[in-house]
């Protein structure tokens, strides 16, 4: 094998680390943001949030830690099950007549000028 070669396999392999990492940031802080409407979503959301969460963090993985493909799959499919928990409270909330969100977690009325 070239020299040269070996030295583009090595710079493609680096930015695809790169890439996932970013990948991996990026949901970690999509379900960090989704993370706020759990308080009235019961203990599932809780679990898959802060399971997610500890799980990027956590420095033992299924597969070492320069690869993030495991961090992205745990991210994604918490973002995914967070997402559908969501729907399914705010729909229930809805045909119970109460506010999409509760009080709490509702934006305060905008001012207009």
């Amino acid at each position: 094998m070239s020299e040269e070669l070996f030295y583009t396999l090595i710079a493609v392999g680096a930015l695809l680390l790169i890439g996932v990492l970013v990948l991996a940031i990026v949901l970690a802080i999509r379900v960090w943001k989704t993370g706020k409407y759990l308080q009235a979503m019961g203990a599932g959301g809780k679990v898959a949030f802060w399971g997610a969460i500890i799980y990027t963090i956590f420095p033992v993985d299924l597969l070492p830690d320069p690869i993030y493909l495991d961090d992205v799959g745990v991210l994604g499919a918490a973002l995914l099950y967070l997402t559908r928990l969501a729907v399914k409270t705010r729909q229930q909330r809805q045909q119970q007549g109460r506010a999409p969100l509760p009080p709490q977690l509702q934006r305060p009325p905008q001012k207009t000028r």
